[in-house]
């Protein structure tokens, strides 16, 4: 596999809440096509994001309510990077950070707990796999109190096993509620390693990017 010119990505990292594995899982997925920057709740440097074409916001443990606390140094420099025309991409709880209460950049979309919705499968939060239908093709995948989506206009991607979706992308946002970015260590648990996807969900997750986001699906040359 061939890949052209490499654009920057900014990842989040702020553990557990945009965790450390998390950040890890999507660097594997993500870094052979892709230049990788990380950041954290401190002040970056001045001109930081002015050559970023996409930010990540990763999953983790939490509430989704420390957003004010750990984005406050940052928060100004990453909206002005997304009205330039950067991307976003949110994972479990950078999805839940789309909403109105946080970065605010969905069109009449809402952003909630898949738990709480009608005929969901999963009715509590731990660490479990999630039967998701992605493009037409159904998979097992590791999941932790994901978001889905309701209202406005967005394209699915993948739904859950209620028909909710559980992956979209509305213009220049895409979120998805499941960990495709999940690795080995994430399924050690006995009932869990039967699901271990051997890395197949990264490339999942490249080619969400890639296709949906940063419009290069021309770059996939064997």
């Amino acid at each position: 596999m061939l890949w052209l010119v490499k654009k920057n990505i900014a990842i989040f990292l702020h553990h557990p809440m945009c965790s450390a594995e998390s950040v890890n899982g999507i660097i594997r997925a993500l870094a052979p096509a892709y230049n990788i920057k990380l950041f954290t709740r401190h002040k970056v440097q001045e001109g930081f994001f002015d050559d970023v074409a996409m930010v990540v916001f990763p999953g983790g443990t939490g509430d989704a309510s420390g957003f004010s606390h750990l984005l406050k140094s940052n928060l100004d420099d990453v909206k002005q990077c997304l009205r330039r025309g950067g991307k976003y991409l949110g994972i479990c709880m950078g999805a839940y950070w789309a909403d109105a209460y946080y970065f605010d950049i969905l069109k009449d979309t809402r952003v909630l707990q898949y738990i709480k919705r009608p005929g969901a499968d999963i009715r509590s939060s731990y660490g479990t796999t999630a039967a998701v239908e992605w493009q037409g093709e159904k998979h097992r995948m590791y999941f932790y109190d994901g978001a889905t989506f309701t209202e406005g206009a967005f394209q699915t991607v993948a739904t859950y096993a209620n028909g909710d979706p559980m992956a979209i992308v509305q213009g220049s946002v895409g979120l998805i509620g499941c960990h495709l970015e999940s690795e080995e260590s994430w399924y050690l648990k006995k009932y869990m390693q039967p699901y271990w996807h051997q890395g197949k969900q990264h490339d999942l997750l490249l080619s969400f990017v890639a296709e949906y986001l940063l419009n290069e699906p021309q770059m996939f040359l064997f």
